[in-house]
């Protein structure tokens, strides 16, 4: 952290001479001071541990795994500024590969300039060449893309290799492009990152280095939680429990973004745990009751299934259907952390073999009769149609939402959001289709900065109780709710001024 306050400055004579400068270089605290920066102990051990192993030519390989905003990127742009001051008068490199050029290459460069900008040793001296180069005097280092088609081979670090967001490097990549940038010095390299699946580059290398550690007793890994951040910066700590009420503990992307923690790379979207936290004690209810909010959320079955006629000619009578959810929509009091609202089951409709004009109809009159505040449709394919004539007859209320990779990724991201915060809650009884339904439903992560999850009740499934098919459309028409999660939400004339969401890093 920087610290305005307090003049480092004065801590040090000018630097103007050669003894001067090895004295303010024995060692990376000293550097940082000198550029108005302090290093907390969990900074300062890693980044000396990393230079100790250069300077000594030890050629270790480091993993090192923080939270998200615990200062990973600081000690990452003072590292590489104490070295090309302090190799400024040899012919060394060094390298550091993103997994993308923009934005991640292009904010790592201004991370480095801002701190050689700042630093009494380096200010005067710092070039830029080629786009993409820092050197001082004859050290350099090189801002190269990860990204899988970029070519990048040729590159060489003879002082350090780091790979930064390593999770979300490819592995071919590093092996057949990256790894052989530090063979001719077996130069030391670092593995920066946050926790994500088992299968990823960063955790190859991290089960590697505990093996290396086990084996000689130098440590070279460090993989903190914020509970551990948290005890040294109480802001921080107070930052993610304001996370964890509003996400949920177990949320994959806060066990991983801030505790440090593995999740498995596919299974199961909707484990029991999770199952039971969509659990509640209200009951159906067929018949809309005045003043209470409402939501309708409808997945679209396909035209070619809605158009048949006749339920027998269909394979399998219990496949695909358009599906209706309601939600009761309830505002947390005033005052609670929590300001998102939580969305209660309180019916659900499904069609097989309706066709979509005679779906708009149905529609048109339940949303007379319930009057909803918000109507969030699949506007997928065919159901654009239905979405469109629902947009014409009801205006701004209809969301109408397209599914894509992406889309559907995000959403289901929302989704397990919105269930791990405790604000998705099901009917009791529990409906026994979604229950089945959630129970088959599989997720796969696919590698690469972008952190796409795959999920669906995968083709051709069937019950092994019954031996029927099962599908999502319940899962999906329930999934659709969590798109609320990004309006604006309030009581009586209150106003409710959105906080950033976290996760939006996460979209690269």
């Amino acid at each position: 952290m920087i610290f305005p306050d307090i003049n480092y400055f004065s801590w040090f004579p000018m630097i103007d001479d050669y003894f001067q400068l090895l004295q303010v270089l024995t060692n990376v605290s000293l550097f940082t001071a000198i550029g108005n920066m302090r290093l907390r102990p969990y900074q300062l051990e890693v980044a000396s541990s990393i230079t100790t192993s250069i300077i000594c030519r030890m050629g270790l390989s480091f993993v090192i795994i923080f939270p998200r905003q615990s200062g990973k990127n600081v000690i990452q742009a003072q590292i590489e500024a104490y070295l090309l001051a302090l190799y400024q008068y040899t012919c060394s490199e060094m390298v550091k590969v993103s997994p993308t050029w923009k934005p991640q290459s292009l904010n790592a460069m201004r991370r480095l300039e801002r701190v050689i900008k700042h630093n009494l040793i380096t200010r005067d001296r710092w070039t830029k060449h080629s786009g993409y180069i820092y050197q001082v005097g004859g050290c350099m280092i090189h801002f190269l893309s990860g990204a899988p088609v970029s070519s990048i081979v040729g590159a060489t670090a003879s002082l350090l290799l780091e790979c930064d967001e390593a999770q979300d490097v490819q592995i071919s990549k590093w092996d057949k492009e990256i790894a052989p940038m530090a063979a001719s010095t077996n130069a030391t390299r670092v593995f920066w990152g946050t926790a994500w699946t088992s299968r990823t580059l960063l955790a190859r290398e991290l089960r590697a280095a505990r093996l290396a550690e086990q084996q000689d007793g130098i440590r070279r890994t460090w993989v903190l939680t914020a509970d551990e951040v948290g005890a040294e910066v109480p802001a921080y700590k107070k930052f993610v429990d304001e996370q964890i009420a509003r996400l949920g503990r177990n949320n994959p992307l806060v066990r991983t973004q801030y505790f440090s923690e593995e999740i498995d790379a596919e299974g199961g979207m909707f484990p029991l745990g999770r199952r039971m936290l969509m659990m509640s004690d209200h009951k159906r209810t067929d018949n809309p009751t005045p003043g209470v909010a409402y939501v309708f959320t409808i997945d679209v079955a396909g035209q070619d299934e809605g158009a048949i006629q006749d339920l027998m000619q269909l394979s399998n009578p219990k496949r695909d259907s358009t599906v209706l959810t309601i939600f009761e929509i309830e505002i947390p009091p005033i005052g609670e952390i929590q300001i998102k609202p939580i969305y209660k089951v309180i019916s659900r409709v499904s069609w097989q073999g309706v066709k979509h004009v005679s779906l708009y109809t149905t529609i048109i009159a339940m949303a007379n009769a319930w009057h909803p505040v918000k109507v969030i449709i699949d506007a997928t394919g065919v159901g654009a149609g239905l979405s469109g004539f629902l947009v014409d007859k009801l205006g701004s209320l209809v969301l109408p939402f397209e599914f894509s990779q992406v889309s559907k990724s995000d959403l289901g991201w929302s989704f397990i959001s919105v269930i791990e915060s405790g604000r998705y809650k099901e009917y009791s009884p529990f409906d026994a289709e979604m229950q089945r339904q959630l129970e088959y439903c599989q997720y796969s992560i696919l590698d690469g900065p972008g952190k796409i999850m795959r999920w669906a009740v995968p083709d051709g499934t069937r019950d092994v109780a019954t031996g029927d098919l099962v599908h999502d459309d319940y899962v999906l028409s329930a999934a659709l709710i969590s798109l609320l999660d990004q309006e604006t939400w309030g009581v009586g004339d209150s106003q409710v001024v959105q906080q950033k969401d976290i996760l939006e890093e996460l979209k690269f």
